[in-house]
């Protein structure tokens, strides 16, 4: 098997009491997707996952412990990733005894998988995430588009993190025999955080993107200062919206764009936060959530969610119970949500009964459990 870097052999780098199994992710190490992704397997216990793609990105290693680049590091590696992009030849693979499975993340990892299913005379499970099956453009000239028939032969079951993106997949022609729900889990401590003090700030983490709602928070908060709030916003992360969101902060007062944070620095400021905003819409483009980890991640450390009523935001929050929703791109609702949070029994009452959902509807030691039992299933399916 392999690391970061420095190559080792497969007895050396995986424990004898796990079959290692390849995980496929094409660029592995985006700072999105590190904890969401690793939180798929934290509840293995049979299989080891080796992660495999052509590019591995200066965090890779956050998402597990064994790694492998395709076609390795050498001089030949880049001609033997064309070939196996191209033409499907997969390059000798350092690792040995594998199980006959291959866990592709993302639809079009399910497509740029196929020649690793084939080499392990096995079949496929593939997590779909949401904008990966349901964006137009993917769909359109792409390595998806035309493998899709070859991946849905391959695959022995479709894990959707949402009913909603389920629902996207059944229209892309999947059997609902092969569609599973499985919401990717979050884990939880014994206890919330304390609640934080007054004043605190609201709170947005991800890539600031249109369907992440940019936009909806900038006016909503355009709306809440008109009023007199004050209470300061927090953006977390970066994207090609960055821009609006620079001149909102020249704008109006109390807006710290704060970039790219490790995930306990994410926690923290989860727990310090009196919401976390996710008014995310469906763009332009068809691009749609599935389910955000953040949400999951905010009710772990006892923060209230905002969410708009869209996707599997709306399948994780029970309104005004779990969290508060509100009708996607409105800004007034937003602005109104907002103005409830300034009732501490509210923010308390919202965050604890989150927390209590985290830590047993959407536990990652279970979840992760879950999608183990489906990959040795279909291990058994390939024989």
């Amino acid at each position: 098997m392999v690391a970061v870097g420095a190559p080792s052999s497969a007895t050396d780098a995986v424990p004898p009491r796990r079959t290692p199994f390849l995980v496929y992710r094409d660029r592995i190490g985006a700072p999105s997707e590190l904890e969401f992704l690793r939180r798929q397997y934290v509840g293995f216990t049979q299989l080891e996952p080796v992660w495999i793609g052509r590019t591995l990105l200066p965090q890779a290693g956050k998402v597990g412990a064994h790694l492998v680049r395709l076609g390795g590091n050498g001089p030949g590696g880049p001609l033997r990733r064309l070939l196996f992009r191209h033409l499907g030849v997969v390059p000798p693979l350092p690792v040995e005894g594998l199980a006959p499975v291959v866990h592709a993340q993302f639809a079009r990892g399910g497509a740029l998988a196929l020649p690793l299913v084939r080499a392990v005379r096995g079949r496929m499970v593939v997590t779909l995430h949401g904008g990966d099956v349901g964006k137009d453009k993917n769909w359109r000239g792409t390595v998806l588009a035309r493998h899709w028939p070859d991946v849905l032969a391959a695959t022995e079951q479709f894990v959707c993190v949402s009913a909603a993106v389920a629902a996207v997949a059944a229209r892309r022609g999947v059997p609902e025999a092969r569609l599973t729900v499985l919401p990717i889990g979050v884990e939880v401590a014994d206890r919330p955080p304390p609640a934080p003090a007054a004043p605190s700030y609201h709170l947005f983490v991800g890539r600031f993107v249109e369907k992440k709602g940019i936009p909806v928070i900038a006016d909503a908060i355009r709306q809440v200062r008109a009023s007199g709030d004050m209470t300061p916003m927090v953006f977390v992360g970066d994207g090609p919206l960055r821009p609006l969101l620079e001149a909102l902060a020249r704008e109006v007062a109390g807006i710290e764009l704060a970039g790219w944070l490790s995930p306990a620095e994410v926690r923290t400021r989860m727990a310090g936060a009196w919401s976390l905003l996710v008014p995310s819409i469906v763009a332009a483009n068809g691009d749609a959530e599935g389910l955000p980890s953040v949400i999951p991640e905010a009710m772990a450390q006892g923060c209230a969610v905002v969410g708009s009523n869209e996707g599997g935001i709306a399948e994780a929050i029970v309104d005004d119970r779990t969290g508060i929703l509100v009708p996607a791109g409105d800004s007034a609702a937003l602005a109104g949500a907002l103005a409830r949070l300034h009732d501490p029994a509210l923010r308390h009452r919202l965050a604890a009964a989150g927390f209590q959902a985290a830590a047993t509807t959407l536990n990652a030691r279970v979840q992760s459990a879950a999608l183990e039992a489906l990959l040795l299933a279909a291990a058994r399916a390939a024989g």
